[in-house]
């Protein structure tokens, strides 16, 4: 299952705080395109899930909805925020970390 970060989750409260004047929404990830191999996202924030969509996050706290696809694509994923050198703060999909052997 795709695993959110602290600071990502601070951002989506950011985002979905901001989007309305409204509490509730989440950030939705979902397929926009595929490419060769690689798959594109489109992520957007969003008052609610659409029909069909997984939906991650605890009652009260960030939300991130998940279409089916996108579901399946980030399952093993870790969603997390990192700054670029202007400052700017962007969303990244990460891969989870592997457990190291005998541990």
């Amino acid at each position: 299952m795709l695993t959110v970060t602290e600071a990502a989750a601070e951002a989506i409260t950011a985002l979905t705080g901001q989007e309305n004047g409204q509490d509730g929404g989440g950030l939705r990830f979902a397929m926009h395109s595929q490419q060769g191999d690689s798959p594109q996202l489109a992520v957007s924030v969003t008052p609610e899930p659409e029909s069909g969509d997984k939906v991650l996050g605890a009652d009260g706290g960030p939300k991130v909805f998940l279409e089916p696809e996108a579901a399946a694509l980030l399952d093993d994923k870790v969603l997390d925020v990192q700054q670029d050198e202007t400052g700017e703060v962007a969303f990244a999909v990460l891969p989870q970390a592997q457990p190291q052997p005998g541990s």
